[in-house]
Protein backbone atom coordinates (compact mmCIF):
# COMPACT_ATOMS: atom_id res chain seq x y z
CA UNK A 1 0.00 0.00 0.00
CA UNK A 2 1.41 3.41 -1.00
CA UNK A 3 2.33 5.79 1.79
CA UNK A 4 1.52 9.45 1.20
CA UNK A 5 2.65 12.52 3.13
CA UNK A 6 1.55 16.11 3.09
CA UNK A 7 4.25 18.74 2.65
CA UNK A 8 6.61 19.08 5.52
CA UNK A 9 5.65 15.70 6.97
CA UNK A 10 7.25 12.80 5.04
CA UNK A 11 6.12 9.38 6.19
CA UNK A 12 8.53 6.72 7.36
CA UNK A 13 8.00 3.45 5.56
CA UNK A 14 9.63 0.26 4.41
CA UNK A 15 12.27 0.93 1.80
CA UNK A 16 10.75 0.27 -1.65
CA UNK A 17 12.62 -1.21 -4.56
CA UNK A 18 14.39 1.66 -6.28
CA UNK A 19 14.54 1.92 -10.05
CA UNK A 20 17.43 3.53 -11.93
CA UNK A 21 15.30 6.61 -12.61
CA UNK A 22 14.19 6.98 -9.00
CA UNK A 23 17.82 6.75 -7.92
CA UNK A 24 18.83 9.45 -10.39
CA UNK A 25 15.92 11.63 -9.34
CA UNK A 26 16.75 11.11 -5.68
CA UNK A 27 20.39 12.03 -6.30
CA UNK A 28 19.58 15.36 -7.97
CA UNK A 29 16.81 16.21 -5.51
CA UNK A 30 19.13 15.66 -2.55
CA UNK A 31 21.91 17.58 -4.28
CA UNK A 32 19.63 20.58 -4.81
CA UNK A 33 18.28 20.36 -1.26
CA UNK A 34 21.76 20.58 0.22
CA UNK A 35 23.50 23.07 -2.03
CA UNK A 36 21.03 25.20 -4.01
CA UNK A 37 20.28 28.60 -2.45
CA UNK A 38 17.18 30.69 -3.03
CA UNK A 39 16.92 32.45 -6.44
CA UNK A 40 17.84 35.89 -5.09
CA UNK A 41 20.98 34.51 -3.46
CA UNK A 42 21.73 32.74 -6.75
CA UNK A 43 21.51 36.10 -8.57
CA UNK A 44 23.86 37.71 -6.05
CA UNK A 45 26.31 34.84 -6.44
CA UNK A 46 26.22 35.10 -10.24
CA UNK A 47 26.90 38.84 -9.99
CA UNK A 48 30.04 38.25 -7.95
CA UNK A 49 31.14 35.35 -10.18
CA UNK A 50 30.72 37.44 -13.34
CA UNK A 51 32.70 40.27 -11.78
CA UNK A 52 35.46 37.84 -10.82
CA UNK A 53 35.53 36.34 -14.34
CA UNK A 54 35.71 39.78 -15.93
CA UNK A 55 38.73 40.69 -13.79
CA UNK A 56 40.60 37.38 -13.98
CA UNK A 57 39.75 36.09 -17.47
CA UNK A 58 39.35 39.35 -19.40
CA UNK A 59 41.90 41.33 -17.36
CA UNK A 60 39.47 44.15 -16.72
CA UNK A 61 39.83 46.74 -13.99
CA UNK A 62 37.61 46.08 -10.98
CA UNK A 63 36.42 49.69 -10.72
CA UNK A 64 35.52 49.78 -14.42
CA UNK A 65 33.50 46.60 -14.05
CA UNK A 66 31.78 47.90 -10.93
CA UNK A 67 30.82 50.97 -12.95
CA UNK A 68 29.55 48.80 -15.84
CA UNK A 69 27.47 46.79 -13.36
CA UNK A 70 25.88 49.86 -11.76
CA UNK A 71 25.32 51.55 -15.12
CA UNK A 72 23.69 48.46 -16.57
CA UNK A 73 21.52 47.90 -13.51
CA UNK A 74 18.67 50.01 -14.88
CA UNK A 75 19.33 49.62 -18.60
CA UNK A 76 16.55 47.04 -18.95
CA UNK A 77 14.00 48.86 -16.81
CA UNK A 78 11.55 49.24 -19.71
CA UNK A 79 12.05 45.60 -20.60
CA UNK A 80 11.50 44.64 -16.95
CA UNK A 81 8.16 46.41 -17.05
CA UNK A 82 7.25 44.56 -20.24
CA UNK A 83 8.12 41.24 -18.63
CA UNK A 84 6.15 42.05 -15.48
CA UNK A 85 3.09 43.11 -17.47
CA UNK A 86 3.12 40.01 -19.64
CA UNK A 87 3.37 37.80 -16.55
CA UNK A 88 0.65 39.54 -14.58
CA UNK A 89 -1.65 39.90 -17.59
CA UNK A 90 -0.98 36.23 -18.33
CA UNK A 91 -2.00 35.36 -14.79
CA UNK A 92 -5.28 37.23 -15.20
CA UNK A 93 -5.97 35.46 -18.49
CA UNK A 94 -5.13 32.09 -16.92
CA UNK A 95 -7.44 32.84 -13.97
CA UNK A 96 -10.38 34.31 -15.89
CA UNK A 97 -13.74 32.59 -15.21
CA UNK A 98 -13.93 30.98 -18.66
CA UNK A 99 -10.37 29.67 -18.35
CA UNK A 100 -11.02 28.51 -14.79
CA UNK A 101 -14.10 26.55 -15.86
CA UNK A 102 -12.20 24.97 -18.73
CA UNK A 103 -9.38 23.91 -16.41
CA UNK A 104 -11.88 22.54 -13.87
CA UNK A 105 -13.42 20.36 -16.58
CA UNK A 106 -9.98 19.08 -17.55
CA UNK A 107 -9.02 18.36 -13.94
CA UNK A 108 -12.31 16.53 -13.30
CA UNK A 109 -11.37 13.95 -15.95
CA UNK A 110 -7.96 13.17 -14.40
CA UNK A 111 -7.89 10.12 -12.18
CA UNK A 112 -4.28 9.11 -11.52
CA UNK A 113 -1.10 10.95 -10.48
CA UNK A 114 0.69 10.16 -13.74
CA UNK A 115 -2.25 11.45 -15.76
CA UNK A 116 -2.06 14.62 -13.68
CA UNK A 117 1.65 15.04 -14.47
CA UNK A 118 0.99 14.60 -18.20
CA UNK A 119 -1.89 17.10 -18.21
CA UNK A 120 0.09 19.71 -16.24
CA UNK A 121 3.00 19.42 -18.68
CA UNK A 122 0.75 19.65 -21.73
CA UNK A 123 -1.16 22.68 -20.46
CA UNK A 124 2.07 24.48 -19.56
CA UNK A 125 3.64 23.59 -22.90
CA UNK A 126 0.70 24.52 -25.13
CA UNK A 127 0.12 27.72 -23.16
CA UNK A 128 3.81 28.67 -23.45
CA UNK A 129 3.80 27.93 -27.18
CA UNK A 130 0.95 30.42 -27.57
CA UNK A 131 2.42 33.02 -25.22
CA UNK A 132 5.18 32.49 -22.68
CA UNK A 133 3.64 34.63 -19.92
CA UNK A 134 0.27 32.94 -20.30
CA UNK A 135 1.88 29.49 -20.36
CA UNK A 136 4.00 30.14 -17.31
CA UNK A 137 0.93 31.17 -15.34
CA UNK A 138 -1.68 28.72 -16.63
CA UNK A 139 0.78 25.87 -16.06
CA UNK A 140 1.13 26.83 -12.40
CA UNK A 141 -2.63 27.32 -12.00
CA UNK A 142 -3.56 23.93 -13.47
CA UNK A 143 -0.76 22.20 -11.55
CA UNK A 144 -2.19 23.51 -8.29
CA UNK A 145 -5.71 22.42 -9.26
CA UNK A 146 -4.47 18.94 -10.14
CA UNK A 147 -2.44 18.68 -6.93
CA UNK A 148 -5.57 19.52 -4.95
CA UNK A 149 -7.93 17.35 -6.97
CA UNK A 150 -5.94 14.14 -7.50
CA UNK A 151 -4.82 12.18 -4.47
CA UNK A 152 -1.28 10.84 -4.47
CA UNK A 153 0.25 13.49 -6.75
CA UNK A 154 3.80 14.43 -5.83
CA UNK A 155 3.48 18.21 -5.46
CA UNK A 156 7.09 19.22 -6.30
CA UNK A 157 7.04 17.10 -9.46
CA UNK A 158 3.75 18.41 -10.81
CA UNK A 159 4.93 22.01 -10.34
CA UNK A 160 8.24 21.15 -12.05
CA UNK A 161 6.34 19.40 -14.85
CA UNK A 162 4.05 22.37 -15.50
CA UNK A 163 7.11 24.64 -15.52
CA UNK A 164 9.00 22.34 -17.91
CA UNK A 165 6.42 23.17 -20.58
CA UNK A 166 7.83 26.71 -20.53
CA UNK A 167 10.69 25.51 -22.74
CA UNK A 168 8.20 25.36 -25.65
CA UNK A 169 8.11 29.15 -25.70
CA UNK A 170 11.42 29.08 -27.58
CA UNK A 171 9.64 27.36 -30.46
CA UNK A 172 6.41 29.29 -30.14
CA UNK A 173 4.60 32.43 -31.17
CA UNK A 174 6.26 34.68 -28.57
CA UNK A 175 9.85 33.46 -29.04
CA UNK A 176 11.74 36.74 -28.64
CA UNK A 177 14.60 36.35 -31.11
CA UNK A 178 12.64 34.99 -34.12
CA UNK A 179 9.95 37.63 -33.56
CA UNK A 180 12.61 40.36 -33.30
CA UNK A 181 14.52 39.48 -36.49
CA UNK A 182 11.27 39.16 -38.45
CA UNK A 183 10.65 42.89 -37.93
CA UNK A 184 11.73 45.26 -40.71
CA UNK A 185 13.74 47.56 -38.44
CA UNK A 186 15.36 45.20 -35.96
CA UNK A 187 18.82 46.20 -34.58
CA UNK A 188 20.81 43.79 -36.80
CA UNK A 189 18.88 44.31 -40.03
CA UNK A 190 21.90 45.81 -41.83
CA UNK A 191 23.98 42.80 -40.89
CA UNK A 192 21.56 39.95 -41.59
CA UNK A 193 18.45 41.41 -43.18
CA UNK A 194 14.91 40.40 -42.24
CA UNK A 195 14.39 36.72 -41.44
CA UNK A 196 10.73 35.70 -41.80
CA UNK A 197 9.11 33.43 -39.24
CA UNK A 198 8.67 30.83 -41.99
CA UNK A 199 12.43 30.24 -41.77
CA UNK A 200 12.58 30.02 -37.97
CA UNK A 201 9.68 28.90 -35.74
CA UNK A 202 7.47 27.94 -38.69
CA UNK A 203 10.15 26.01 -40.56
CA UNK A 204 9.54 22.26 -40.91
CA UNK A 205 12.44 21.22 -38.59
CA UNK A 206 11.26 23.51 -35.78
CA UNK A 207 7.61 22.48 -36.15
CA UNK A 208 8.66 18.83 -35.95
CA UNK A 209 10.87 19.57 -32.93
CA UNK A 210 7.95 21.31 -31.18
CA UNK A 211 5.69 18.33 -31.89
CA UNK A 212 8.25 15.81 -30.63
CA UNK A 213 8.91 17.85 -27.49
CA UNK A 214 5.25 18.37 -26.59
CA UNK A 215 4.45 14.67 -27.05
CA UNK A 216 7.46 13.13 -25.29
CA UNK A 217 8.23 15.54 -22.43
CA UNK A 218 4.93 14.74 -20.63
CA UNK A 219 5.78 11.02 -20.81
CA UNK A 220 9.23 11.62 -19.31
CA UNK A 221 7.72 13.66 -16.50
CA UNK A 222 5.12 10.97 -15.75
CA UNK A 223 7.94 8.43 -15.60
CA UNK A 224 9.63 10.52 -12.90
CA UNK A 225 6.66 10.21 -10.55
CA UNK A 226 7.39 8.10 -7.43
CA UNK A 227 6.40 4.46 -7.82
CA UNK A 228 3.83 2.81 -5.55
CA UNK A 229 5.40 2.33 -2.13
CA UNK A 230 7.76 5.31 -2.50
CA UNK A 231 7.15 8.47 -0.44
CA UNK A 232 4.98 11.14 -2.01
CA UNK A 233 4.77 14.73 -0.81
CA UNK A 234 1.24 15.90 -1.46
CA UNK A 235 0.10 19.50 -1.43
CA UNK A 236 -0.87 20.82 1.97
CA UNK A 237 -4.60 21.12 1.30
CA UNK A 238 -5.39 23.05 4.47
CA UNK A 239 -2.71 25.62 3.73
CA UNK A 240 -3.78 25.85 0.08
CA UNK A 241 -7.41 26.37 1.08
CA UNK A 242 -6.46 29.20 3.43
CA UNK A 243 -4.39 30.74 0.65
CA UNK A 244 -7.35 30.66 -1.73
CA UNK A 245 -9.58 32.23 0.91
CA UNK A 246 -7.04 34.99 1.51
CA UNK A 247 -6.93 35.72 -2.23
CA UNK A 248 -10.67 36.33 -2.47
CA UNK A 249 -11.42 40.03 -2.61
CA UNK A 250 -13.86 41.26 0.01
CA UNK A 251 -13.51 44.98 -0.59
CA UNK A 252 -15.08 45.23 -4.07
CA UNK A 253 -17.66 48.02 -3.88
CA UNK A 254 -21.09 46.49 -4.48
CA UNK A 255 -23.15 49.43 -3.22
CA UNK A 256 -25.88 50.80 -5.43
CA UNK A 257 -24.01 53.99 -6.26
CA UNK A 258 -22.88 55.51 -9.55
CA UNK A 259 -19.26 54.79 -8.67
CA UNK A 260 -19.97 51.15 -7.81
CA UNK A 261 -21.99 50.62 -10.98
CA UNK A 262 -19.12 52.04 -13.05
CA UNK A 263 -16.57 49.87 -11.27
CA UNK A 264 -18.64 46.76 -11.96
CA UNK A 265 -19.87 47.71 -15.42
CA UNK A 266 -19.68 44.93 -17.99
CA UNK A 267 -20.46 47.47 -20.70
CA UNK A 268 -17.34 49.51 -19.89
CA UNK A 269 -15.13 46.41 -19.82
CA UNK A 270 -16.57 45.20 -23.13
CA UNK A 271 -16.27 48.64 -24.75
CA UNK A 272 -12.59 49.09 -23.90
CA UNK A 273 -11.93 45.46 -24.79
CA UNK A 274 -13.54 45.87 -28.22
CA UNK A 275 -11.52 49.05 -28.76
CA UNK A 276 -8.39 47.03 -28.02
CA UNK A 277 -9.41 44.37 -30.54
CA UNK A 278 -10.06 47.04 -33.18
CA UNK A 279 -6.54 48.37 -32.68
CA UNK A 280 -5.04 44.87 -32.97
CA UNK A 281 -6.88 44.29 -36.27
CA UNK A 282 -5.69 47.65 -37.60
CA UNK A 283 -2.15 46.91 -36.40
CA UNK A 284 -1.82 43.66 -38.33
CA UNK A 285 -3.81 44.92 -41.32
CA UNK A 286 -1.19 47.65 -41.66
CA UNK A 287 1.48 44.95 -41.97
CA UNK A 288 3.20 45.79 -38.70
CA UNK A 289 5.30 43.04 -37.10
CA UNK A 290 4.59 40.92 -34.04
CA UNK A 291 6.53 42.19 -30.99
CA UNK A 292 6.43 42.11 -27.22
CA UNK A 293 4.30 45.25 -26.92
CA UNK A 294 1.52 44.00 -29.20
CA UNK A 295 1.59 40.60 -27.48
CA UNK A 296 1.17 42.36 -24.12
CA UNK A 297 -1.61 44.47 -25.58
CA UNK A 298 -3.55 41.44 -26.82
CA UNK A 299 -3.20 39.54 -23.54
CA UNK A 300 -4.15 42.56 -21.43
CA UNK A 301 -7.31 43.50 -23.32
CA UNK A 302 -8.42 39.92 -23.81
CA UNK A 303 -8.13 39.56 -20.03
CA UNK A 304 -10.34 42.61 -19.48
CA UNK A 305 -13.03 41.13 -21.71
CA UNK A 306 -12.88 37.72 -20.04
CA UNK A 307 -12.88 39.09 -16.48
CA UNK A 308 -16.08 40.98 -17.26
CA UNK A 309 -15.73 44.17 -15.19
CA UNK A 310 -13.01 46.72 -14.43
CA UNK A 311 -13.20 45.93 -10.68
CA UNK A 312 -12.71 42.20 -11.20
CA UNK A 313 -9.77 42.81 -13.53
CA UNK A 314 -8.07 45.11 -11.01
CA UNK A 315 -8.60 42.58 -8.21
CA UNK A 316 -7.17 39.68 -10.21
CA UNK A 317 -4.32 41.85 -11.52
CA UNK A 318 -3.42 42.62 -7.91
CA UNK A 319 -3.19 38.89 -7.19
CA UNK A 320 -0.93 38.45 -10.20
CA UNK A 321 1.44 41.18 -9.02
CA UNK A 322 2.52 38.89 -6.18
CA UNK A 323 3.63 36.20 -8.63
CA UNK A 324 5.80 38.68 -10.54
CA UNK A 325 7.43 40.28 -7.47
CA UNK A 326 10.57 38.14 -7.71
CA UNK A 327 10.98 39.01 -11.39
CA UNK A 328 10.74 42.74 -10.69
CA UNK A 329 13.29 42.48 -7.87
CA UNK A 330 15.84 40.31 -9.65
CA UNK A 331 15.71 41.54 -13.25
CA UNK A 332 17.86 44.63 -12.51
CA UNK A 333 20.51 42.34 -10.99
CA UNK A 334 20.65 40.34 -14.21
CA UNK A 335 20.72 43.59 -16.19
CA UNK A 336 23.79 44.52 -14.13
CA UNK A 337 25.35 41.14 -14.91
CA UNK A 338 24.58 41.77 -18.58
CA UNK A 339 26.38 45.12 -18.28
CA UNK A 340 29.52 43.39 -16.98
CA UNK A 341 29.29 40.70 -19.68
CA UNK A 342 29.02 43.28 -22.45
CA UNK A 343 31.66 45.69 -21.15
CA UNK A 344 34.22 43.01 -20.32
CA UNK A 345 33.96 41.00 -23.52
CA UNK A 346 32.98 37.81 -21.68
CA UNK A 347 30.15 37.07 -24.11
CA UNK A 348 32.50 37.25 -27.09
CA UNK A 349 35.05 35.08 -25.28
CA UNK A 350 32.47 32.40 -24.49
CA UNK A 351 31.05 32.52 -28.01
CA UNK A 352 34.51 32.44 -29.61
CA UNK A 353 35.38 29.36 -27.59
CA UNK A 354 32.62 27.44 -29.37
CA UNK A 355 32.65 29.22 -32.73
CA UNK A 356 36.38 28.52 -33.15
CA UNK A 357 35.59 24.83 -33.65
CA UNK A 358 32.55 25.45 -35.85
CA UNK A 359 31.88 25.03 -39.52
CA UNK A 360 28.88 26.20 -41.55
CA UNK A 361 26.93 23.07 -40.58
CA UNK A 362 27.94 22.95 -36.92
CA UNK A 363 27.69 26.67 -36.07
CA UNK A 364 24.03 26.35 -34.95
CA UNK A 365 24.97 23.44 -32.66
CA UNK A 366 27.77 25.38 -30.98
CA UNK A 367 25.47 28.40 -30.95
CA UNK A 368 22.91 26.56 -28.83
CA UNK A 369 25.62 25.30 -26.45
CA UNK A 370 27.17 28.75 -26.00
CA UNK A 371 23.72 30.29 -25.57
CA UNK A 372 22.95 27.75 -22.87
CA UNK A 373 26.04 28.85 -20.92
CA UNK A 374 25.44 32.57 -21.41
CA UNK A 375 21.80 32.28 -20.32
CA UNK A 376 22.90 31.53 -16.76
CA UNK A 377 24.20 35.11 -16.65
CA UNK A 378 21.60 36.74 -18.92
CA UNK A 379 18.25 34.90 -18.63
CA UNK A 380 16.47 37.11 -21.15
CA UNK A 381 16.43 36.22 -24.82
CA UNK A 382 16.08 39.88 -25.78
CA UNK A 383 18.99 41.15 -23.70
CA UNK A 384 20.91 38.00 -24.50
CA UNK A 385 20.51 38.61 -28.25
CA UNK A 386 21.71 42.21 -27.99
CA UNK A 387 25.18 41.11 -26.87
CA UNK A 388 25.54 37.64 -28.42
CA UNK A 389 23.61 38.27 -31.63
CA UNK A 390 26.13 40.54 -33.42
CA UNK A 391 29.02 38.13 -32.85
CA UNK A 392 26.98 35.09 -33.92
CA UNK A 393 25.83 36.84 -37.09
CA UNK A 394 29.43 37.81 -37.90
CA UNK A 395 30.40 34.16 -37.49
CA UNK A 396 27.48 33.06 -39.69
CA UNK A 397 28.59 35.51 -42.40
CA UNK A 398 32.22 34.38 -42.20
CA UNK A 399 31.29 30.67 -42.34
CA UNK A 400 28.45 31.15 -44.86
CA UNK A 401 26.08 29.57 -42.35
CA UNK A 402 22.33 30.11 -42.18
CA UNK A 403 21.25 33.27 -40.34
CA UNK A 404 17.90 31.70 -39.50
CA UNK A 405 19.43 28.54 -38.05
CA UNK A 406 22.08 30.44 -36.11
CA UNK A 407 19.57 32.89 -34.61
CA UNK A 408 17.21 30.05 -33.76
CA UNK A 409 20.04 28.18 -32.04
CA UNK A 410 20.58 31.13 -29.70
CA UNK A 411 16.85 31.17 -28.93
CA UNK A 412 16.77 27.43 -28.26
CA UNK A 413 19.81 27.64 -25.99
CA UNK A 414 17.99 30.29 -24.00
CA UNK A 415 14.79 28.21 -23.72
CA UNK A 416 16.76 25.06 -22.89
CA UNK A 417 18.71 26.73 -20.09
CA UNK A 418 15.55 28.24 -18.59
CA UNK A 419 14.77 24.78 -17.20
CA UNK A 420 17.62 25.18 -14.70
CA UNK A 421 17.94 28.98 -14.52
CA UNK A 422 16.14 29.89 -11.27
CA UNK A 423 14.93 33.27 -12.52
CA UNK A 424 11.85 32.25 -14.54
CA UNK A 425 10.81 29.61 -12.00
CA UNK A 426 9.90 32.41 -9.56
CA UNK A 427 6.21 32.71 -10.57
CA UNK A 428 5.78 28.92 -10.25
CA UNK A 429 7.28 29.05 -6.77
CA UNK A 430 5.01 31.96 -5.82
CA UNK A 431 1.92 30.07 -6.99
CA UNK A 432 2.88 26.79 -5.32
CA UNK A 433 4.50 27.96 -2.09
CA UNK A 434 7.44 25.62 -2.74
CA UNK A 435 11.14 26.38 -2.55
CA UNK A 436 13.52 26.25 -5.49
CA UNK A 437 15.36 23.27 -4.00
CA UNK A 438 12.07 21.30 -3.93
CA UNK A 439 11.66 21.20 -7.70
CA UNK A 440 15.10 21.80 -9.23
CA UNK A 441 16.15 18.16 -8.93
CA UNK A 442 13.39 17.29 -11.38
CA UNK A 443 14.01 20.16 -13.79
CA UNK A 444 17.67 19.13 -14.04
CA UNK A 445 16.60 15.75 -15.45
CA UNK A 446 14.13 17.47 -17.78
CA UNK A 447 16.94 19.78 -18.89
CA UNK A 448 19.12 16.82 -19.89
CA UNK A 449 16.30 15.32 -21.95
CA UNK A 450 15.32 18.58 -23.67
CA UNK A 451 19.02 19.20 -24.37
CA UNK A 452 19.23 15.94 -26.30
CA UNK A 453 16.18 16.95 -28.37
CA UNK A 454 17.22 20.55 -29.01
CA UNK A 455 20.91 19.89 -29.67
CA UNK A 456 20.16 16.88 -31.85
CA UNK A 457 17.58 18.78 -33.91
CA UNK A 458 19.89 21.78 -34.30
CA UNK A 459 22.77 19.62 -35.46
CA UNK A 460 20.60 17.73 -37.95
CA UNK A 461 19.14 21.00 -39.22
CA UNK A 462 22.63 22.35 -39.83
CA UNK A 463 23.65 19.35 -41.96
CA UNK A 464 20.35 18.75 -43.75
CA UNK A 465 19.64 22.41 -44.41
Amino acid sequence: MSKVATEGAPVAQDRPRRTVMSSVTGFFTELMRKYLPDPFVFAIGLTLLTLLMAVTIEGQNFLDMADAWGTGFWDLLAFTTQMAVILVAGYVLASAPVTDRMLDRIVARVRTPRQAIIVATLVGAVGSYINWGFGLMIGGVVAKKLALGVRGVHHPLIIASAYSGFTLYGLGLSATIPVTIAAEEHPLVDQMGVVPLSETIFSAPMLILALVTVTTLPLLNAWLHPRPGQPVKEIDRERAASGVAAAVRTDVDLENTVAARLNNSRILALAIGVLGIVFVVLYFADGRALNINIINFIVLFLGIILMGTPAKYVAKFGEGIKTAAGIVLQFPFYAGILGIMAASGLVVTISELFVSVSGAETLPFWGIVSSFVINFFAPSAGGHWIIQGPFMMEAATALDASYAQTAMSVQLGNAWNDLVQPFWILPALALSGLKLKDIMGYTVIMMFYVGVLYCGATLLWGFLG
